[in-house]
């Protein structure tokens, strides 16, 4: 089983500038979406997985080629499936990090609102700036950091809680435990705001390990 740090930084090198140049257009929360998106379905095109990320064809010819080269896919005359190493580092992440999208939330900016669950990762927040700012970075209009203690959730520093509406859904679609973080991304179209929440959490993830 690839291990969680390894998983993260498998991530991170295919989101890397592999040799002088530009670096890719393409983050390590793309990354992480493009093998979730190859996951969904058996054959998956490149055109598809392109569409689902956002990018143009010529970044997703490049991404595919560094996904293969890490061994994570195979490609076919019929698509690209992953390997069964990339299905171990996908189920890997999943065990730390996992998203969803969220009906309208009222507590954050954008329409488009997607949460990422970080497992166990409550002691590296602090006032959940840093979460936004990398939201942000990411191309999301902001996130809203929410951390899960005594069975209830507030926001960083504060005694504020979102509404019963809101943590019964986040309860419902996360399953959160005490120490966990959920991160909500928003934009006004729902692939930035998963983009944004994702490329915060796994920074978080990165910080703990």
């Amino acid at each position: 089983m690839v291990l969680s740090l390894d998983a993260v930084s498998i991530l991170y090198s295919i989101a890397e500038k592999a040799a002088p140049g530009r670096f890719p257009s393409y983050s390590p929360a793309h990354v992480l979406k493009a093998l979730e998106i190859i996951s969904s379905g058996s054959d998956v095109g490149r055109q598809q997985m392109a569409g689902g990320l956002g990018i143009g064809e010529g970044v997703a010819r490049t991404l595919v080629r560094r996904l293969k080269g890490e061994g994570l896919i195979t490609i076919s005359r019929g698509g690209m499936e992953l390997s069964e190493r990339g299905r171990e580092l996908l189920e890997t992440l999943h065990d730390q990090i996992y998203g969803v999208e969220l009906s309208p939330t009222g507590l954050t900016v954008g329409v488009c609102d997607y949460a990422v669950l970080v497992v166990g990762a409550a002691g590296q927040v602090s006032g959940g700036v840093e979460q936004r700012d990398f939201a942000l970075l990411a191309g999301a209009k902001g996130a809203t950091t929410l951390l899960r203690r005594g069975g209830r959730f507030t926001l960083p520093g504060l005694e504020v809680e979102p509404s019963p509406a809101l943590a019964y859904e986040l309860v419902e679609k996360l399953k959160p435990s005490d120490g966990d973080v959920v991160i909500i991304g928003t934009a006004d179209v729902m692939l930035y705001a998963g983009i944004g929440s994702k490329s915060a959490a796994l920074e978080l993830l990165r910080k703990c390990s």
